[in-house]
């Protein structure tokens, strides 16, 4: 059993924690707001809107009313938008608030678990633990990728807060209900699917939680109730995609990887750097010595538990097994090593990366203090480290509010702009091919041809095929083509497309972009 932690007082910490994590979303949100209408920072929101507004409306799971499609890569996410059609509240503010409610919670979790995680038995005399347990919460809180994903409709924080809830779990008492803890662990592979590596990480928590009061057999039937629960949160969900597609993943799985598979002719070394130095990017890139000294700490506590085999009064002392401290940063590694072979994209501020940043605060903030002799020696350069970590984290978190403003205005100027022009200047039934369908399915309401594969999946094999992509467009005598004419310049550049309308966003120029631009398609035209 675990020992009771020191009742310490949390109220105001946690109230202040509760504070920032909302201050951010208003900030954010105000300053979008100020410069053009509300929206989302990318288009894949509105792919969740479409599918949530399809369940709520027509009881489909679809993208396109009428044809069931396995395109949703986060049915929990949808689903509890859907509710929010259900309930008849406006779209953008239930998923804002969805968001923002997910950054609270998600703070206060990060700064449960290192609390889980580093209790050492003295906080009463020294106070240690309370110092990382009220910093990781705040900087989870006013950390500018997190504040940017509360708002921007997207299924990240949720998927973060259920992984900080599994590995509380798993930190706490791992072999404790693990039947509770796989039906958590289901609910973050119906976030997003890279959840079953957390999932997988968790059961090895499980096998490794040794000593004398939980022998080997009790362990691996933990093990076995964990994948059992997890299992029937998670098979409906696959069989449903696979009853659909023919795929147990939903199609955008397999299609992302299709698409940037290019990028894996590059070195690993350079796919690790790119990937692992995004969730860097921000106050958190000065707690780097503190995340190495915290993984070796926490590796080497782990290790030496292992070999020596502990008895629970041993343990006791320490509040939590050594082998649970490095579990979550082990998470965090094999995620980007996973993305970096499969999928190493760092587009829209690596947003698949930003779960894990919550894991690398915890640790880099314990490190730290560690690393720095917190409570054996303030001296100037400890000082200006963390006040410099502090400083930064502010400033980004100012930034952070530009970048979120800048992200709505191109979607809304480009995605948008061009769904409302297309709703109003095609016939309904005009059949209408694009990269990006999100804001297309939620505002044109027009037949659609998928060339990304998430409700087209046909194209998979030959996405980055624009010969054959064109020979499929006239196969299925697509009626139009909406791109960025550097996307597909072989397939503009046929003489049977015709550009009939282009966006004048200049916040996509200033940016480096191009206007995205609507092509209507001339079969009969020789080429």
């Amino acid at each position: 059993m675990r020992p009771r932690l020191p009742n310490v007082r949390t109220t105001r910490p946690a109230l202040v924690i509760g504070l920032l994590a909302l201050a951010g979303p208003v900030l954010y949100l105000a300053r979008s707001w100020a410069s053009g209408p509300p929206g989302f920072p990318l288009d894949d929101a509105w792919i969740h809107q479409t599918y949530a507004r399809n369940l709520a409306e027509a009881g489909q799971w679809a993208f396109v009313p009428g044809q069931p499609s396995a395109g949703s890569t986060a049915p929990l996410w949808t689903v509890l938008l859907a509710v929010g059609y259900a309930l008849g509240a406006p779209f953008r503010a239930w998923a804002y608030a969805l968001g923002s409610l997910c950054l609270l919670v998600m703070a206060l979790l990060a700064a449960r678990l290192a609390r889980q995680l580093f209790w050492d038995g003295a906080a009463p005399r020294t106070g240690r633990p309370a110092v990382v347990e009220v910093a990781v919460g705040l900087a989870c809180a006013c950390e500018w990728h997190l504040v940017w994903a509360a708002v921007s409709g997207m299924e990240t924080l949720l998927f973060a807060l259920l992984a900080l809830a599994l590995w509380e779990r798993v930190v706490s008492d791992p072999t404790r209900r693990p039947w509770l803890t796989g039906l958590l662990g289901g609910a973050l592979i119906l976030t997003r699917p890279e959840g079953a590596l957390a999932v997988g990480a968790a059961m090895l928590g499980v096998v490794l939680a040794g000593g004398a009061e939980r022998p080997w057999p009790r362990r691996l039937a933990a093990g076995v109730f964990l994948a059992a629960s997890c299992a029937v949160v998670v098979a409906p969900y696959l069989l449903l995609n696979y009853h659909l597609s023919g795929t147990l993943w939903p199609n955008t799985f397999y299609a992302k990887q299709a698409e940037y598979a290019v990028l894996l002719t590059q070195p690993l070394a350079v796919r690790l750097w790119r990937v692992g130095t995004a969730p860097l990017v921000g106050g958190q890139v000065l707690l780097l010595p503190g995340l190495a000294w915290g993984a070796r700490q926490a590796v080497c506590d782990g290790w030496r538990y292992l070999r020596s085999g502990r008895s629970a009064a041993e343990r006791g002392r320490e509040g939590v097994a050594p082998v649970s401290r490095w579990l979550p940063l082990a998470w965090a590694a094999v995620t980007i090593l996973v993305y970096a072979l499969r999928l190493p994209v760092t587009y829209q501020h690596g947003r698949y990366l930003i779960p894990i940043i919550p894991i690398l605060i915890v640790y880099g903030l314990w490190g730290a203090l560690r690393l720095g002799g917190w409570m054996h020696g303030r001296s100037l350069l400890v000082r200006v480290w963390f006040l410099s970590t502090a400083v930064l984290l502010l400033a980004f978190w100012l930034l952070g509010a530009g970048a979120y403003s800048t992200d709505v205005a191109i979607i809304e100027g480009e995605m948008v702009a061009v769904a409302r022009w297309l709703d109003a200047h095609v016939a309904p039934d005009a059949l209408v091919a694009a990269h990006d369908i999100g804001a297309l399915g939620y505002f044109a309401r027009c037949p659609l041809l998928d060339l990304a594969g998430l409700v087209s999946p046909e194209v998979i094999p030959f996405i980055r095929d624009q010969e054959r992509l064109l020979q499929w467009l006239a196969e299925q005598e697509a009626d139009y083509l909406v791109t960025f004419p550097s996307w597909y310049p072989l397939l503009i550049a046929d003489p049977r497309l015709e550009e009939v309308y282009r966006t004048d966003a200049a916040v996509t120029v200033a940016q480096g972009g191009e206007n995205m631009a609507v092509y209507a398609l001339r079969w009969d035209r020789t080429r």
